[in-house]
């Protein structure tokens, strides 16, 4: 059985993901794409042989020959579309963050319980086979009973302004993606407290962001786990992941463009790290593609579902806060 999917939005992430349906998946075929720039979607429909481009994503939703919907707009269109692709009683996978604000996250997802339809959201470092090993070293309890996590998640270079201006910040963009995969290994997390300040960049912190952060995190479990994030590593993409726990560790560390070590009377070397985020992750997304579609086409539950793409955003939130009045602030007083 075939999936037929629409995307909505041909910016990078849409780009990616018309390109794994079409190259990578299995039981998937992408009939069109939208997105508000026509030459956008014009140019992406040619370039992944997509039979159909709109400049309304109003069409792919209400297409009687498409099934699920692949939204990758704008996070402040997040909600909308979520909530008319359940209507239309489209499946549905959506990037993150779901939206900034939990009331609009909140209708989202009832209008998908009511309707019925699968909703995943697009946390695809879950499905990076680092990550995927560390999880099963944790479950079948190779390093005993973990005591604390550690996540460093630093970028080579920080975003353009403009993007930081509408991102909702370094929480909500880059350390999302942190606070889900502390939930992937070590399950909630009930306290944060977080530092954060402007190291690499003055314009950042007068576009009302910070750049550079450090926080803590207490898990329901006892655990303590801890995220760096900064905007800005000067040697590459820096992506490493450690739990501890009574009986062992698991890591994982950067990726390299390739193994070799050079050796000589001066120093002992290699190259740099990957520098960009779509070559460390790109077979993630086609993994977190291919589980979405084989879980619809199976009549299973998707991997990662609605409340996992709400919690992240708690977090955030929790950590924002945090900063602010400079002290612990637990997730229920947020949802308070």
């Amino acid at each position: 059985m075939t999936i037929k999917l629409g995307i909505i939005g041909a910016g990078r992430i849409g780009r990616v993901h018309a390109d794994t349906l079409r190259t990578r998946v299995p039981g998937a075929e992408a009939l069109a794409i939208a997105d508000i720039y026509e030459a956008s979607a014009r140019s992406a429909a040619a370039d992944f042989g997509i039979p159909d481009y709109s400049v309304d994503p109003a069409e792919i939703i209400h297409s009687g020959d498409i099934e699920a919907v692949v939204i990758c707009s704008s996070t402040d269109t997040h909600c909308h579309f979520i909530s008319e692709a359940a209507r239309a009683g489209k499946n549905i996978f959506c990037e993150k963050p779901i939206a900034f604000d939990l009331a609009e996250i909140d209708a989202a997802l009832a209008a998908v319980v009511e309707a019925g339809v699968q909703l995943q959201i697009g946390f695809n470092r879950r499905f990076d086979s680092n990550h995927a090993r560390i999880k099963s070293a944790i479950d079948g309890g190779e390093i005993g009973q973990p005591h604390t996590l550690t996540i460093i998640s630093r970028d080579p270079a920080p975003p353009p302004i403009d993007y930081i201006k509408v991102s909702g910040g370094l929480m909500m963009d880059m350390m999302i993606h942190d606070f889900d995969m502390c939930r992937f290994l070590l399950g909630e997390v009930e306290e944060i407290f977080a530092l954060a300040d402007v190291m690499v960049d003055p314009a950042i912190g007068e576009a009302g962001d910070i750049d550079t952060a450090k926080v803590m995190l207490r898990f329901e479990n006892g655990a303590i786990g801890t995220i760096e994030n900064s905007r800005q590593a000067v040697y590459g993409y820096d992506q490493r992941v450690e739990v501890f726990g009574s009986g062992g560790a698991v890591s994982s560390g950067n990726w390299h463009p390739n193994a070799v070590t050079v050796s000589d009377a001066a120093s002992v070397r290699r190259d740099l790290p990957l520098n960009f985020f779509m070559e460390r992750y790109m077979d993630s997304y086609a993994a977190e593609m291919m589980a979405f579609v084989e879980a619809i086409r199976a009549g299973e539950t998707v991997p990662v579902v609605g409340n996992d793409g709400r919690a992240p955003v708690l977090m955030a939130m929790a950590g924002m806060r945090s900063i602010a009045e400079k002290r612990p602030v637990r997730l229920d007083e947020v949802e308070a």
